[in-house]
């Protein structure tokens, strides 16, 4: 990758945290800020990002039309769509979509819950992989070398008190998720979210997506969200078959 595309990303990402101003991103960069504002021109003049009146930088609204796209283009998505839309009808709670990217578990579709309470996940989003369902799914389906050095990579973050931060049980846990065919996440990202995921195969077999339901406790109980089960494994199983 060429050094100034390289920069131009990480531009990009920095301003997909918040708001920065140029010696803020020179320093993030740690290069000079001319060459951070250069870079800076040429973006705003294609909306990549925009200025404001204290000489802040965001990111711009070119952003919306590429984000909206590659929504679209991704093949499991459009897929699951109107399988997603009836889940999240049928049980009224959050109904999240990942895919397997470049060694971690993206986030491609979300429908919130109808109640009011909503949940911090993002589309576009990295899942963690030792603490949600849709990352436990997906990480079970790697190959076994390749799941075995992501076990010994991964940041085992304690988000809670139940957050699972040993790779052993990690190891042997995933290795139920395959035999029983779905994950949970027992209020391990969020203390107050209970989650269950399941795996979307292609025709020979390839787990190509993983979709969750994550309901707050205030809501459900873990026992009443395992009743949902045969709702999640019923809507994986019809992606799967549309996918084909």
């Amino acid at each position: 990758m060429s050094q100034s595309l390289a920069r131009a990303l990480q531009i990009l990402a920095s301003l997909g945290e918040g708001e920065r101003s140029l010696d803020q991103l020179a320093t993030e960069l740690d290069v000079h800020k001319t060459t951070v504002l250069r870079l800076l021109r040429t973006m705003e003049a294609d909306r990549f990002v925009r200025r404001d009146e204290s000489h802040r930088y965001r990111l711009g609204s070119r952003l919306f039309s590429l984000a909206d796209a590659a929504r679209e283009q991704h093949v499991v998505r459009a897929v699951a769509a109107p399988h997603l839309r009836q889940l999240n009808q049928k049980t009224g709670q959050t109904v999240h979509l990942a895919a397997w990217e470049n060694g971690e578990v993206i986030y491609v579709d979300k429908l919130d819950s109808v109640r009011s309470v909503r949940m911090y996940s993002q589309v576009g989003v990295p899942a963690a992989l030792h603490c949600t369902a849709v990352g436990k799914v997906l990480l079970a389906a790697q190959p076994k070398r390749q799941r075995e050095a992501l076990l010994a990579s991964i940041d085992y973050h304690a988000f809670t008190p139940q957050t699972i931060t040993d790779p052993d049980v990690l190891r042997d846990e995933l290795d139920e998720v395959r035999s029983q065919g779905w994950a949970q996440d027992r209020a391990e990202h969020e203390s107050f979210i209970n989650c269950i995921g399941a795996p979307v195969a292609d025709r020979d077999g390839r787990i190509v997506g993983a979709v969750s339901v994550s309901v707050p406790d205030v809501l459900l109980n873990y026992e009443q969200v395992l009743e949902l089960l045969p709702d999640l494994l019923a809507t994986t199983r019809a992606i799967s078959t549309d996918y084909n």
